[in-house]
């Protein structure tokens, strides 16, 4: 599709918004760990399986909303995320109402259906509407951007409806926010039905069956770029929900006990901080090639993670937050947790650049591509799980060994493993 000379401003608006309620929802299952933990008892393991669910949906939904995107195309596969979302949301409340963690799991994971597919829309279309490669870099690092800010408001107003009794922190009290994202989602659907969707890459043609001798998969860099997302997406949550479980957790197993509303504004600034990454990425996107900007901040995350691993507890300080009053104001941590917090600025770029690295070049089998990516992003459930294993078994700061292992190959895949090694294959 000939993007050059036509003018998407309300359809990429469109996206945008979509991006937003992505990072709301899913960004949700972050404090609830926190209610869950206390609510249920439930381990720092099992405070994860929310957002597990949410995530492990993208391995059973992936390919299908792929499917669903190549049959009915990008606007009423937008309409039934909309209607699925709902429902998961809904359920979630209902969980609340019945004070039950087997209905809170059902309704992330009615949740994470509803991702997947916003997830297989956003991407590729913002990549599709842009007139170069860069510029779809670009578009996506704004996208990103607008998801950062549904990312950055979900900690810090959870957390302050939580309050300091430890008795009233359930699920019930984060009503307010469950009612902010099904409204969301009712306006989205109303508004997207009205709204012209343009179709990259998917033809209207009516063609023959012909079983086509090679697929996305037939791309090493694709490949490499699934395993890639996967990591990315468990490292870009792993950081801050780990995060939050260590600041609220108690002396006796292993956390600094800080009240949830507190340590909502520390994990809500690394939200601020991947917004302030994406707006810059955006910004400086025709510029910089996504090779480039994905080598630049894997080396420094791999620093920061670092840092925050190795630097002494004992040593504080005081770390500017995002507060729920839409403010700054300082907060007293150990310098560790501020240099992981700061990690933010790194994995902000990162989904866009991984996509366009992963997807270019692969031409007719983009949008086949899109849903094989998005079962990837699994990553962001499995994971955090993993290394909330870890932090029973060996401590929070451990822990984050398996987000260094994850950042090194992210690092790989922005100096090599990028490379398209089949460019015999055609894709048009």
């Amino acid at each position: 599709m000939n993007t050059r000379n036509k003018n998407y401003a309300l359809p990429i608006a469109m996206m945008f918004a979509l991006f937003f309620m992505i990072a709301f929802v899913t960004g949700l299952q972050n404090p609830m760990g926190v209610i869950v933990k206390n609510q249920f008892g439930a381990s720092n393991f099992l405070s994860q399986l929310g957002n597990f669910a949410i995530f492990i949906a993208y391995a059973f939904m992936g390919i299908p909303a792929g499917m669903m995107l190549q049959k009915i195309g990008y606007k009423k596969t937008a309409l039934t995320a909309i209607a699925v979302g709902f429902t998961g949301v809904g359920i979630t409340f209902l969980s609340g109402q019945v004070a039950s963690f087997g209905v809170y799991i059902l309704g992330a994971f009615i949740s994470g259906f509803a991702m997947t597919m916003f997830n297989v829309v956003v991407n590729p279309l913002l990549n599709g509407l842009g007139k170069t490669e860069r510029h779809g870099n670009q578009l996506l690092q704004f996208g990103g951007s607008i998801n950062s800010i549904g990312a950055t408001i979900v900690p810090v107003l959870v957390g302050y409806l939580m309050g300091t009794d430890e008795s009233m922190r359930t699920i019930a009290k984060a009503n307010p926010a469950l009612f902010l994202a099904m409204g969301i989602f009712v306006l989205a659907f109303v508004v997207l039905f009205f709204v012209n969707i343009p179709e990259p890459f998917i033809s209207k043609e009516k063609r023959e069956k012909v079983k086509e001798e090679h697929s996305a998969l037939s791309f090493r860099h694709f490949v490499l770029g699934m395993v890639a997302i996967f990591i990315y997406v468990g490292v870009e949550v792993g950081i801050p929900n780990i995060a939050n479980l260590y600041l609220t957790s108690g002396s006796e197993a292993g956390g600094l006990g800080l009240d949830p509303s507190i340590a909502g504004t520390v994990v809500g600034t690394y939200w601020f901080l991947m917004l302030l990454g994406r707006l810059t990425g955006g910004l400086l996107g025709t510029r910089f090639s996504s090779k480039s900007m994905l080598t630049g901040v894997a080396s420094m995350a791999m620093l920061f993670v670092l840092l925050g691993i190795f630097m002494p507890e004992s040593v504080i300080v005081s770390m500017p937050v995002f507060k729920s009053d839409i403010s700054f104001g300082f907060t007293q941590v150990p310098i560790g947790v501020m240099f992981l917090i700061l990690v933010g600025l790194c994995t902000s770029v990162m989904w866009g650049s991984i996509f366009n690295l992963a997807t270019s070049g692969l031409g007719k089998y983009t949008a086949a591509a899109s849903g094989l990516f998005m079962t990837m992003v699994c990553g962001g459930g499995i994971l955090p799980a993993v290394q909330g294993w870890i932090a029973d078994m060996a401590g929070f700061m451990n822990s984050y060994l398996l987000v260094l292992a994850g950042v090194a190959y992210i690092l790989f895949y922005a100096l090599a493993g990028h490379k398209n090694v089949n460019k015999d294959i055609k894709t048009a």
